[in-house]
């Protein structure tokens, strides 16, 4: 007993003793670099405030803020290499886990795809359209062309059958109460068609609580320009491509000012998911969370704020149309959190055209979506494989919500991610108790997807196949339900 305390404490010692020395080391390697040197940012997680405060003591870490209960947002100077500090904190009791506060991407900001030649946009052009062209969707007016756009269609038509109504069968809209999180570049809190399901978020960007509004990423003209816009879609409208995978419906004369004014590139996608996922859960909330500028790209660290925020505000649903090539310890933390406390979580798979491994998709328990075209074959640019996909959408040419009551055609598995988000909402209004196996063992009643010469797909490369919705709920109410028990929150 003796010798096993002695060996211990040699242990003990050795420990501090090598954390003492990498200290040395470290303030060594600063001082000639200090005074030229930037910062890196780091994700730190320590058991408690006061071991993450004594951590920063120890090599020289300055805490900017928490993330969460035991995951704090920290900076150093970017002259100590990251691999030098994970040597240095790997004993240290300290330190659970450190890594660099990484950058996410909208996955329509890493491709090279464009609609060509075969894509019509016939439906979206014609002039002129007349109130005629208008419907009702749940007290709000809006465009046929958004309402009943073939993806819808398609999602809800079971068996093959032909609907000329889509209202008149399947799923039960008006029970969609639940709330889903959309981690995005926010929303137009004004668009007309959100405006009513909208409840408050938050800009992590900016650390305002509220509306978090995309429309700030704009100067105050640009914004005003979009925003004096009554009837976008009534009559002498103009396609644009703002970007790769999105051509707003604009007004001429809106189009035509804003020709000298450019937009950010990736401005709208908020708005865009969110008006996917109000298009087939119209009575679901929708809680913006803005971790994304408007050039597509976002902080892991504003990430994880936005999933435990969502996940502590009531959230059922989590859209998450963004992707990481690189695994992180943090963001499986994260999404572990809200799983635990019943939240589903939905992600895109990205557009690259690959076989390949991208998160928060990857996760086992995050619903991953890629995209398919109108006859259920996979997109040309959607990732794919079994073990990243789970379930796939249209991403093609899908009609959607643009910021100042105007209106989009977009391209992209965020897109697809958006309609299966809303799909999951529905689904989880019909008993909150709903884990993510649930939602998933629903979404395996799906169509397998058809491979063409441009687009092999093997068995599995879109998980269960093209989402059927119908099915799926079909699947709850008569297989899961009687199964499930209320998720603690």
């Amino acid at each position: 007993m003796i010798y096993k305390k002695l060996f211990a404490r040699r242990n003990d010692l050795r420990k501090q003793f090598l954390i003492l020395l990498g200290f040395i080391i470290l303030q060594a390697a600063l001082l000639p670099l200090s005074a030229a040197a930037g910062t890196n940012s780091y994700l730190l997680e320590s058991p408690t405030p006061a071991q993450a405060q004594a951590a920063c003591l120890r090599y020289g870490f300055q805490m900017v803020r928490s993330l969460s209960g035991d995951v704090y947002l920290v900076q150093i100077s970017d002259a100590v290499s990251p691999d030098l500090l994970k040597q240095l904190v790997k004993d240290d009791p300290d330190v659970k886990n450190l890594e660099l506060d990484g950058t996410a991407w909208v996955p329509e900001a890493t491709w090279q795809y464009r609609p060509g030649p075969a894509f019509s946009y016939s439906a979206v052009t014609q002039k002129p359209i007349s109130d005629y062209n208008l419907t009702q969707l749940y007290g709000q007016r809006t465009w046929v062309g958004y309402v009943q756009q073939p993806a819808l269609a398609v999602i809800e038509s079971s068996s093959g059958r032909d609907y000329t109504d889509i209202f008149s069968y399947g799923c039960d809209k008006s029970t969609s109460a639940g709330i889903v999180a959309v981690i995005d570049t926010g929303v137009d809190p004004d668009q007309p068609l959100l405006r009513s399901v909208l409840i408050p978020g938050y800009d992590f960007t900016r650390g305002i609580a509220g509306r978090a509004s995309e429309m700030s990423d704009l100067s105050q003209s640009t914004a005003a320009i979009l925003e004096q816009s009554t009837a976008a879609i009534l009559e002498q409208t103009k396609v644009a491509f703002l970007n790769q995978s999105t051509a707003a419906i604009l007004e001429q004369s809106t189009a035509a000012i804003l020709e000298g004014q450019k937009l950010p590139a990736y401005f709208g996608h908020g708005t865009m998911v969110a008006g996917l996922v109000h298009l087939v859960a119209p009575t679901a909330k929708i809680m913006p969370l803005k971790a994304f500028n408007a050039d597509g790209s976002a902080k892991n660290s504003n990430i994880l704020q936005a999933i435990y925020y969502a996940t502590d505000h009531g959230a059922n649903v989590i859209n998450m149309s963004f992707s990481l090539a690189q695994f992180s310890d943090e963001l499986m933390r994260a999404v572990n959190y809200a799983t635990r406390h019943g939240v589903i979580c939905v992600a895109s798979a990205g557009n690259d055209n690959r076989k390949v491994l991208v998160y928060p998709a990857a996760f086992g328990n995050v619903v991953g979506v890629g995209s398919t075209t109108l006859d259920d074959h996979r997109s040309a640019f959607s990732n794919y494989g079994a073990d990243l996909v789970t379930v796939a959408a249209p991403g093609e040419a899908l009609v959607t919500t643009y910021p100042g009551n105007h209106y989009a055609m977009a391209w992209g598995t965020s897109f697809s991610s958006g309609l299966v988000s809303g799909a999951a909402a529905l689904l989880v209004s019909s008993n909150t108790g709903l884990q993510v196996g649930d939602v998933k063992r629903a979404f395996s009643n799906a169509v397998p997807c058809a491979s063409s010469p441009t687009s092999p797909c093997a068995p599995g490369d879109l998980g269960y196949g093209r989402l059927d919705l119908n099915a799926a709920q079909r699947a709850i109410v008569e297989i899961i339900l009687p199964t499930t028990t209320p998720a603690p929150r």
